[in-house]
Order: C-alpha cells, then structure tokens, then sequence
C-alpha cells in the first residue's frame, strides 16, 4: 500500500504530456500549465469543485477517448469493445460496492445527462411499458401513429414536484430555463419563511394536491441534511417515484456521513450524482437504483439520452470509486463537515448571518445584506482578496438570481488539500475582512451599484498574503513540479 500511493513519477508524467502537447498548440500547454497556477494561488471555496487525484487525471488522458462504445457491457453496437466492457463493468461494480446499491450505471457524460437518463427512464417504465402492455406491443416502433401521438402526449404530460431555486434547489430539477422544465409540469416546494428549512407537513401537502408522477430531492445550496426517509414516504403515500440528486454531497453518502434515514441510495428509487465535487473523481455523472424493475430501462440511456459513452471518464470514474474505497476517504468525509461547522461558526463570531444559522453538510451559505453587499459584489471582491466563492441566491432572494444576497462557501477543495479547523478560523477571517471592507459604488445617478465594488489595496493585498500563505502550508500536488 505504501508504494502504490507514494508516486514518485508524477512530474515526469505530466511534464511529459504537456511537452506532447506543446508540439502540437504551444498556447494550450501555457493555458494548462496556467490553470494549475491559478489553482494554486486561490483558495477553492466553490462547494461544486474539488481537486481529483494524479491518477484519475491521468486515466483521462489516453486512447480510450477514440472508442466508440454505443449500448452496454457485452451488447455493443460497436465491434471492438472487448476492455471498454472490462472498464465500465469495473467501474459499475466499485459505484455499486461504494454506494451499497444493486445496480450503477456510469455511461452519463454530466450531472444533467444523468438526471435526463433516471427521468426518461422513470417515463419509460412508469408510462411508456404499460401503454406498450396494453396495446401488447413490445416497442414504441410497433405502434400505428395514432398510438404513438397519444403515448407522446402523455409522456410530455407527466407532473413532478423539486425543491425551489432560492431554497437550494437546481436547475435540472424542473425549471422552465432547462430542458426538464419543458418535460414536466413542475411545481416546487421551498422552505420555512422563519427557519429557512425543509418542512416535511407543507410537501407533503403539495404532494397531496398535485400528486406528480416524480418527487425529486436533492439540492446545489441547502446547508442541512434531507430525511430522505420521510420523502420516501411522502412518495409512497401518492405512487410517485421518488429520486434524489446527490450530484452535492455523494461524497458525504460514499463516506457514510449520510447514513439510515439520510442516506439517499437506501431511501429512493432512483439516484444520479456527479462523480466529481465532493467525490472528488472526474467530471462525470452515474445513476444508481435498489429497484430491480428500474435497471433495464437505466440501461437504455443510449440511445434513449445518451450518445456513445466516454471510456476515458468511465476509467477516471473506477479509479475515484477505487480511492473512495479506501477507509482514508471516511476520514476525509467527516472532515469536510467538521470544517464547513468550523468555518460556519468562525463567520458567525464575526457578524456574518448563514442561512438557516448554520450547516449539516459541506456547504455554508453567506447572507450578505448584512455586510451591505450583493453576492455578485462579494463574490467579486473576495476573488480580488484571493479567495474564490460563488453568489447564490438565498431564501427569497430580493437581489435575484443574477445579482443575489448570498455567497456559497463549500470545504471539499480544502480539505483535499490537508486543511483543518484552525484554517477554517483563518479562511472565516479572510473572508468577513474583506467583506467588512467591502463598500458598493455609486452609479451615474447616485444610488448603489449591485455590481460594482470598492475595496482598499491594503486590505485586498493582505488578504491575498494570507491566503498565500494558507496555501503554501497546504499545497495543491505537492508532488508535482512542472518545468
């Protein structure tokens, strides 16, 4: 074990690619070598980013990339797949051992394709199997027009309920900007006006009334833990098939912080994640399922959703799972949570308001009002100060979802790169300064800019040193020296 992660070789790999790269465009090995500066140099507050290892990088980058893979292990349409099969069974198998499910699919190129894949496939086996049952026929080809008119009808007629944007919600869970918004009838259910937490009683009212087909669960910026349990009823009580994305925090549930009634995979019919932010693997998406009945439709992500998969990513995929395995990713989950607590209470003894007064998960979310602000201008200022967060909206945001009254601060990049409590305090420090310091312009006619920002070179440029200085005592691939 000692060998296998002390890797001495990494430079020279990487030294090597771009050097392969450079012969062919100059300007994209000078771009790559840039990107890894930056990283450097920023501490990553983003809660959707993380740092993925040398290993799952590299599994990105070889010949896997030129092979066409359209179908599934075994039943291709494509000749040739023999260790693509080998790649995505390897990797299925350590999803399925690292989520305890009974069946993974890892084909989806993102978070949206996996969610397009569980939503086409609940459609599929919920309405599309029976109409076929009834009219006994075994495939949509088989149908007259008329038939399949009234099937697409009822297939682009269906109802789901998720949880509303400003309350944490995403996009892909039913809004009108994107596609599955166009799919279902949509309607949303948000949080408590006072606690700006979930309330169970008033979802299960909607639920009740407008009894979707699907209830989706999950959130981008929601600081607490989902009793996923208690949705499954709700589900149960009206027939709906009940999904979680976990795309946030399936790092927390691989690390078994989420666990029993909050663990999404043992409570829901269908899951989809990503596979990198808090599971630290390449960009990706899978599905999961404990029902038996769903792994035949999942299946026919392609051609129902998906093009050819991406071997390469499916590789990268098996090496995170492979890593999320090891009992050291245990500790690091339940570090990513200590540290969000601690950098949540460091922001709090210094005056700042976190939405619902605190967190459960990987994430803080900032209300900025407080300091004066819009997110956009804290998220700008704080990048100045070296520091890289995100504006987010908050529970009914009165800045909107471009300028917001929030920031999202998330601890998965940090604490990937060895950082603790203590450097939370300082991170909370950095912040809340800058912030202080902080004021907005004045527009042309005399009110308060929600975009631009004013903030002193001194307190910007200390700001930086510190957070150089938090880096250079955590730094980001230690073992890897480019030339």
């Amino acid at each position: 074990m000692e060998g296998k992660k002390n890797i001495s070789d990494v430079s020279t790999a990487f030294n090597k690619a771009l050097d392969v790269i450079g012969v062919s465009e100059p300007s994209i090995a000078e771009h790559i070598r840039g990107e890894l500066e930056n990283q450097r140099s920023q501490l990553k507050l983003i809660a959707s980013e993380n740092y993925a290892s040398p290993a799952v990088l590299l599994a990105m980058g070889n010949w896997f990339s030129d092979k066409y893979a359209e179908g599934t292990p075994g039943h291709r349409f494509y000749a040739g797949c023999e260790f693509v099969d080998k790649v995505e069974t390897l990797a299925s198998e350590h999803a399925k051992d690292l989520f305890k499910a009974n069946y993974a699919y890892v084909q989806p190129h993102s978070g949206i394709d996996a969610n397009l894949v569980a939503y086409w496939s609940i459609l599929a086996h919920r309405v599309e199997a029976p109409f076929l049952n009834s009219h006994e026929k075994r495939h949509v080809n088989d149908l007259t027009n008329a038939d399949w008119e009234t099937l697409r009808q009822s297939l682009g007629n269906q109802r789901m309920i998720g949880m509303s944007l400003d309350a944490g919600g995403h996009l892909t869970h039913g809004f009108r900007p994107n596609i599955s918004g166009k799919l279902f009838d949509q309607r949303s259910y948000g949080v408590d006006p006072e606690t700006e937490m979930l309330d169970y009683a008033s979802i299960n009212t909607l639920a009740q009334e407008f009894r979707p087909l699907v209830i989706v669960a999950g959130y981008s910026a929601y600081p607490r833990k989902v009793n996923f349990a208690k949705m499954r009823e709700i589900a149960d009580s009206i027939g709906a098939t009940f999904m979680v994305d976990m795309a946030h925090f399936a790092g927390l549930v691989a690390g078994k912080v989420f666990v029993d009634d909050f663990d999404p995979v043992a409570n829901a019919h269908i899951v989809t994640s990503t596979t990198h932010k808090s599971l630290r693997g390449p960009r990706g998406g899978i599905v999961l399922s404990n029902e038996s009945e769903m792994s035949e439709f999942i299946d026919k992500g392609c051609p129902m959703v998906l093009g050819g998969p991406l071997a390469n990513v499916m590789a990268a995929k098996a090496v995170a799972f492979a890593e999320a395995l090891e009992p050291e990713f245990e500790v690091y989950a339940n570090e990513i949570v200590k540290n969000a607590s601690a950098l949540a209470e460091g922001i709090q003894k210094r005056g700042g308001r976190l939405v619902t007064g605190g967190t459960e998960n990987h994430l803080v979310l900032v209300d900025v009002r407080d300091f004066g602000l819009t997110g956009r201008q804290a998220e700008s200022a704080l990048e100045a100060a070296g520091v890289v967060v995100n504006r987010n909206s908050i529970p009914f945001d009165p800045n909107g979802a471009w300028y917001t009254s929030g920031i999202r601060l998330g601890t998965p990049a940090l604490t990937t790169l060895g950082m603790g409590e203590t450097e939370m305090n300082e991170v909370a420090d950095i912040i809340c300064s800058t912030l202080k310091a902080t004021e907005p312009k004045a527009t042309s006619s005399g009110e308060n800019s929600k975009a631009q920002y004013k903030l002193s070179d001194e307190v910007r440029d200390n700001n930086r040193r510190r957070a150089g200085d938090l880096l250079s005592q955590n730094p980001l691939y230690p073992d890897l020296h480019l030339l």
